[in-house]
């Protein structure tokens, strides 16, 4: 490879730039279109922050309106949406069925179209597009939740705000409002972060000039990962192996000795700490006194001191978000297609963004296989320096 420095993981790679969202890792803090997340999470419904994303500004009074005028038009899961997914087996990941149904949305609303570039859609059709999956992912998770149970689905209702709906449609209940506000703010936060790589993934495939559901759902492939979407989940299976607080210090012992990732601590981005994880821990704070769960309150505070004092390392936004669901009554199978919900704002914000400055996103590798080459006893065309030799013969 010579001089030639390669990037693992990209780490530290600028590939383009976005008005999107801003992480600064030196301040820990994150930005959407310039507001610093911890305002728009005490202050703002979800669809405003999702009008944020997409238009650059937030919404007025009649534009929140109008956002969730349309949402709740677009709420009800079609008979062919819910069928792609009861085709699934029951032990198949709700990831699964979540791609699935993106899928199917997708190719419902293309299939009249006369060829690729007609798929690709205008800008205009694209924020519908965006509206229209921002709207059905509730029903989709809710769906795949209870399905799982063995429940009936629960329809949308329309005097319910976002939040609230996708926890009705979810449960069957109407929330009560300190449960409402917290999901509210946790999707805030979940909702955009930069060139992640589920993002990253949705502008690769919306470079090659492919439609906005295709980059969705390989945005939703991406984010299936544990070293991505899926560590919220991990986070849980950690809790429910611990037991309580009191286990700690051993489950750590033998973890460190194995040599195990621990979901939920570190982040590639941030220097320090998240800067999502104050918020997020004020949600679990009051859930945990919602529910009188205080044992959550002690595992959650002993790992986070124990971890921090052997590696040194802080939690991101997934180690309190898991059991903030998990105290919501979300399996813990739900809680990465929850993150799909949020961040479909995002992706959907950034694939509009490449598609409005496209350049097909194309990097070059370092090969380090053998050299050139023969299959023995083959006729052979020469290449490279021999092409050129022969040449200047």
């Amino acid at each position: 490879m010579g001089s030639l420095e390669v990037k693992k993981g990209l780490a530290g790679v600028v590939v383009d730039e976005t008005a999107i969202s801003k992480v600064e890792p030196e301040t820990n803090s994150l930005l959407y279109r310039g507001y610093p997340v911890p305002e728009l999470a005490a202050t703002q419904p979800f669809e405003s922050v999702a009008h944020l994303l997409w238009h650059g500004e937030l919404p007025t009074e009649s534009e929140l309106i109008d956002i969730r005028t349309t949402e709740r038009q677009h709420r009800q899961l079609r008979d062919d949406v819910r069928s792609s997914i009861d085709v699934l087996p029951i032990s198949a990941h709700p990831m699964d069925d979540v791609r699935t149904a993106v899928s199917v949305i997708g190719g419902m609303d293309t299939a009249a179209d006369a060829n690729v570039m007609d798929a690709v859609g205008s800008p205009e059709e694209n924020l519908h597009r965006s509206m229209r999956l921002f709207a059905e992912l509730p029903g989709i998770v809710a769906y795949a939740q209870r399905r799982r149970r063995g429940q009936c689905p629960i329809d949308p209702r329309d005097d319910l705000d976002y939040a609230a709906n996708f926890l009705w449609m979810t449960f069957g209940t109407e929330a009560e409002d300190v449960v409402v506000d917290a999901f509210n703010r946790s999707m805030i936060l979940y909702a955009e972060h930069s060139f992640n790589a589920s993002t990253f993934t949705a502008r690769v495939i919306t470079s090659t000039l492919s439609d906005l559901y295709s980059a969705v759902v390989g945005a939703i492939g991406a984010l299936k990962g544990p070293l991505h979407g899926g560590a919220n989940e991990a986070v849980l299976h950690i809790f429910d192996e611990i037991g309580s607080a009191q286990h700690v210090r051993g489950w750590l012992d033998t973890a460190l000795e194995e040599n195990r990732k621990i979901m939920g601590f570190g982040h590639r981005v941030y220097k320090r700490r998240d800067s999502r994880v104050p918020t997020m821990k004020r949600v679990l704070d009051e859930l945990i006194e919602h529910y009188q769960r205080p044992d959550i309150a002690h595992l959650y505070d002993r790992l986070q001191s124990e971890f921090l004092l052997r590696k040194g390392i802080h939690p991101n936004l997934d180690y309190p978000s898991g059991p903030a669901y998990h105290l919501m009554g979300f399996d813990t199978l739900t809680f990465t297609p929850l993150f799909v919900a949020s961040r479909v704002t995002g992706w959907t914000a950034h694939i509009m963004e490449q598609q409005a400055a496209n350049a097909l996103i194309r990097p070059l590798s370092a090969y380090v296989g053998v050299e050139e080459r023969h299959v023995p006893g083959a006729a052979h065309t020469p290449t490279g320096d021999a092409q050129r030799q022969q040449a200047a013969g």
